[in-house]
């Protein structure tokens, strides 16, 4: 196509894609503008915007509910209108926006001085309200809820609740200090305070002796007639007992063809009885020392 009957097609495509990307982008500018100055003009921002919002909405439930809210633990919250206390004026307003100075030329140069930390601590109010008024006003989804006391026999809470931080903190510095002094203790032996679970064959011995032992002798005292069949009783049943590996146990599970964890290159003494509350340091000295 000649160039005297206008564009291409593809730069035609090309044109139209970016004007309607050019103006999407200067209306969300300009929205992003407007709502910049309007923030400046009123000094709120966007955070204080939804407090004022969510002021006016706990002043209508209030309004049909006698002018008290519920709060937590049965209280009964107040709402009384407030206003906004930092809105001093349009032109105050942008001042305060704008640094806190009136030289209008230093608001747009990049190069202006930074203002004074103070600016960001003390704000000039319209004292319109009461200066010991805080804003936000209270809101009763708010106020946190009293300390209830702890009955550790009929508390459905396993988690230990405190009265302030300062005791939380003390009951995590007596934990820190039980947790050093148990470290300290196993530094001199590698073996000191650690209590390791008995193999599950082991226990399952000592348990089914006691107990093959208690019915024997009960039934040695009931049955007159069978002392023999006691004695022979007595006599099988320690044979099986005795008959148990001590190699053998839960960590010896075999399956229907006989194979074992081990022969699949699974530790099984590591697998069933780790130390899981021997701390990293003393196993990491316990390894270095070929224990």
């Amino acid at each position: 196509m000649s160039k005297y009957l206008g564009p291409s097609v593809p730069a035609l495509c090309h044109l139209f894609i970016l004007l309607v990307v050019n103006s999407l982008t200067l209306f969300a500018v300009f929205v992003l503008l407007v709502r910049s100055l309007w923030a400046i003009g009123a000094n709120v921002t966007t955070i204080e915007s939804w407090e004022i919002e969510r002021h006016k909405t706990l002043l209508r439930r209030a309004r049909y509910l006698g002018g008290y809210l519920d709060g937590p633990d049965g209280m009964k919250v107040r709402i009384r209108k407030q206003e906004f206390p930092y809105d001093i004026g349009i032109l105050s307003n942008v001042k305060a926006g704008m640094g806190g100075s009136w030289n209008v030329l230093s608001w747009f140069w990049p190069l202006a001085s930074t203002p004074d930390r103070k600016s960001g601590l003390e704000f000039e109010v319209n004292e319109f309200e009461d200066p010991n008024l805080s804003w936000p006003p209270p809101d009763p989804d708010r106020i946190p809820r009293k300390s209830r006391p702890i009955l550790s026999s009929t508390d459905p809470f396993t988690i230990p609740h405190f009265d302030s931080p300062a005791d939380e903190m003390a009951a995590f510095r007596m934990r820190q200090q039980g947790d050093l002094a148990r470290r300290a203790g196993l530094s001199d032996d590698s073996t000191a305070g650690i209590r390791r679970r008995r193999k599950f064959h082991e226990r399952y011995k000592s348990n089914k002796s006691s107990q093959t032992k208690t019915e024997l002798e009960e039934e040695i005292a009931e049955d007159s007639e069978g002392n023999e069949v006691g004695e022979d009783e007595q006599h099988s049943s320690s044979e099986v007992i005795d008959h148990i590996d001590v190699d053998e146990g839960e960590e010896a599970w075999r399956n229907a063809e006989g194979e074992r964890l081990d022969d699949f290159g699974v530790d099984e003494d590591v697998e069933f009885y780790d130390e899981e509350d021997v701390p990293l340091s003393v196993l990491k000295e316990r390894l270095n020392a070929g224990l």
